[in-house]
């Protein structure tokens, strides 16, 4: 897991249309990279939309939007159709980029363990180094945060 200041894991991992996508692809551009467990449910709903409605704001801060899960392709797809989503989201289905950046651990619902994606949000700079860092954040707190670490930038 990387701390502030340090080198973003790289990855490759396909977006919702099955095309390889590099981290490294964005060097010069920041890059907020938000990590969430299943689209289409409400938390996740909410997320991923408020960051399409404050697209413009993320974009006058030269910032790209980049959604990870374990979803496929074309659940990623449907979503991104279903929600006018603006973005790409990327399928790791192994968690392998979940997992380098500490997003994938033990999760409980209803007094039951599992192992799952814990929601968080980074922003990497121009350079690929992490800048800010948000861990199990809420929908709501993850576009707050992230809106405003940009908007300092």
């Amino acid at each position: 897991m990387p701390a502030i200041g340090e080198a973003a894991p790289d990855f490759e991992l396909l977006n919702q249309h099955g095309k390889s996508v590099k981290l490294s692809d964005y060097r010069g551009a920041k890059v907020l990279l938000f990590a969430y467990p299943k689209a289409g449910t409400s938390g996740r709903t909410v997320q991923a939309c408020g960051f399409r409605d404050n697209f413009a704001q993320i974009e006058t801060a030269d910032a790209v939007v980049l959604g990870l899960s374990p979803d496929e392709p074309d659940a990623l797809a449907k979503w991104i159709a279903e929600e006018g989503l603006q973005y790409d989201l990327l399928s790791d289905p192994d968690h392998q980029a979940l997992e380098a950046y500490g997003a994938w651990g033990e999760r409980s619902m209803y007094g039951k363990k599992y192992m799952g994606v814990i929601r968080s949000h980074w922003i990497i700079g121009e350079d690929g180094t992490v800048l800010d860092e948000q861990l199990k954040v809420s929908p709501k707190k993850s576009i707050e945060k992230a809106l405003k670490f940009l908007a300092k930038d």
